[in-house]
């Protein structure tokens, strides 16, 4: 079959075309917000609408805009429809959000205030990066703790992590060793949680660090990971 001839200037008009229509779909905070919940696993449309604080219906509206865009594949199962993030581009789309991440911290005066004011005001000290977590964790010196709710630990989670959701975190300290360091974790580089579980650790006198990325990271990059049991 003879392919028909397509000039540079069409095929580099193409490309950038497609590249601007993923970042049309990523230009709203909910889709991100969206594509983050999805990070973490499969989530029907009730879920990720509950998460993310939308009404369903407006769920679904930025769902189909990210589907529309490639970024994000539905499923029914029953009655309800089970989004996930394109499973032949999962770690691109996290590496995707990763970038912008580190575009935003150099140029966006905003993040910049947030991250000193909110994140650094909670955790000065430098959080362990992945090879090293990987080195610590092989030689049993740390404990992992996933701060995440419990059903985004069933769908995946860093191996050995003890699930201890933040706001449990108070009533279940009885539960995590004093003479261990602790390294936290939770949805990405930047979420909240395990920043709040590190500096409430820390204040109630345990050894406690933040893994420096979240679990998408961790399995975008072909790191082992564990799926709880189902019960």
């Amino acid at each position: 079959m003879r392919r028909e001839a397509v000039s540079s200037r069409t095929a580099a008009g193409a490309v950038r075309q497609a590249l601007a229509e993923v970042a049309k779909a990523l230009s709203h905070e909910h889709r991100i917000a969206l594509i983050e919940q999805l990070a973490q696993g499969p989530r029907s449309v009730e879920v990720l609408a509950d998460r993310v604080g939308l009404s369903v219906a407006n769920a679904s509206q930025h769902l189909q805009q990210l589907r529309r865009a490639g970024l994000v594949s539905a499923q029914r199962d029953g009655k309800r429809v089970v989004y996930r993030l394109a499973d032949d581009a999962e770690a691109a789309i996290v590496g995707l959000l990763s970038g912008l991440r580190s575009v935003a911290g150099h140029t966006v005066a905003a993040v910049q205030r947030v991250a000193g004011a909110y994140f650094g005001a909670r955790d000065d000290m430098e959080p362990v990066a992945a090879p090293a977590l990987l080195a610590r964790l092989r030689d049993g010196s740390v404990v992992l703790l996933d701060v995440r709710p419990e059903d985004e630990y069933g769908l995946g989670h860093l191996p050995g992590a003890v699930n201890i959701p933040l706001r449990h975190l108070d009533q279940r300290l009885s539960e995590l060793p004093r003479g261990r360091e602790i390294v936290a974790y939770c949805r990405g580089p930047w979420c909240v949680l395990s920043f709040e579980a590190v500096a409430a650790l820390r204040a109630r006198g345990f050894q406690a660090r933040r893994f420096d990325q979240g679990f998408p990271e961790w399995k975008a990059a072909g790191l082992p990971i564990e799926i709880a049991a189902a019960g």
